[in-house]
């Protein structure tokens, strides 16, 4: 796969292939290491934010196939940040997203590899390799790859929040205000539930639910996911309604009248 730029047919033909390929290389790190015994570090001296072996290897592994692959390309990962800077394509990495799940076993994690240009994501996947499955998007849409076979990827109808499945890792993630807004809107909706990482971000793509909602993500928690949920026909911002490449406060759901719907509730 030469290294073409966005622009040209052949790249969008062969993006599937290259998805599956990354994912093929950090399952093979990450994949013998779960449900194992890990030597789990701690990146935060106030806090836990774990970080393993499965983790570095993963992220090595993704950044070896995209430089070869991509040279000229810049490369941002949560482990080993960015490589040529100032790239008009990067490649955005979260090696395993759901740390936490990771280590307690729990098949809720995804490995997360999103494409940038000039700062819009145009293409991403999530693999999670324990199910055997893979979601990913690029400029010809969104599908899904796994038990059941393959299938093109669409949020389902939800109009109204009172009829809505609600999604976010855990409510700690909300600070005092934000908390506030938080359960306001969980409140609203029909069903609440929690734990899910990026795994909830696709499943909103697939059909099954219908909002998620988080804050203190980093480009790298949510990349990639970006073009799942907008080519399966979601809608996903900031809290304030911009881009949501840059993390932060985010707000993604199966539609737009959702979407804004719940973006009432949280700034009221």
């Amino acid at each position: 796969m030469a290294d073409r730029g966005t622009g040209g047919h052949g790249r969008v033909t062969e993006m599937a292939d290259f998805m599956r390929s990354l994912a093929a290389a950090a399952a093979a790190q990450t994949l013998p290491r779960f449900r194992q015994a890990n030597d789990i570090a701690n990146k935060l001296s106030g806090g836990f934010d774990p970080v393993t072996e499965a983790d570095r290897e993963a992220e090595q592994a993704i950044r070896r196939l995209i430089g070869e692959t991509f040279p000229s390309h810049g490369i941002l990962g949560e482990e080993f940040g960015l490589s040529n800077a100032g790239a008009r394509e990067v490649w955005v990495i979260d090696p395993i997203d759901g740390t936490r799940a990771f280590i307690s076993g729990l098949p809720l994690w995804g490995t997360l590899v999103g494409q940038t240009v000039d700062g819009d994501a145009v293409a991403g996947m999530m693999s999670q390799p324990f199910t055997g499955e893979l979601f990913y998007a690029d400029a010809t849409g969104a599908r899904y790859e796994g038990p059941g076979g393959a299938r093109t990827l669409a949020t389902r109808g939800t109009r109204w929040l009172r009829e809505a499945t609600i999604c976010t890792t855990t409510p700690s993630l909300f600070g005092d205000s934000e908390r506030v807004a938080y359960d306001r809107l969980e409140r609203e909706v029909r069903l609440a539930r929690y734990g899910t990482d990026c795994y909830a971000y696709c499943m909103l793509a697939a059909g099954h639910v219908d909002l998620v909602v988080e804050s203190g993500l980093q480009p790298y928690d949510i990349v990639a996911l970006i073009p799942i949920i907008e080519k399966a026909g979601g809608v996903i911002t900031a809290l304030d309604g911009g881009p949501a490449e840059k993390g932060g406060f985010i707000v993604a759901a199966a539609n737009a009248e959702l979407h804004a719907a719940a973006l009432a509730v949280l700034r009221a």
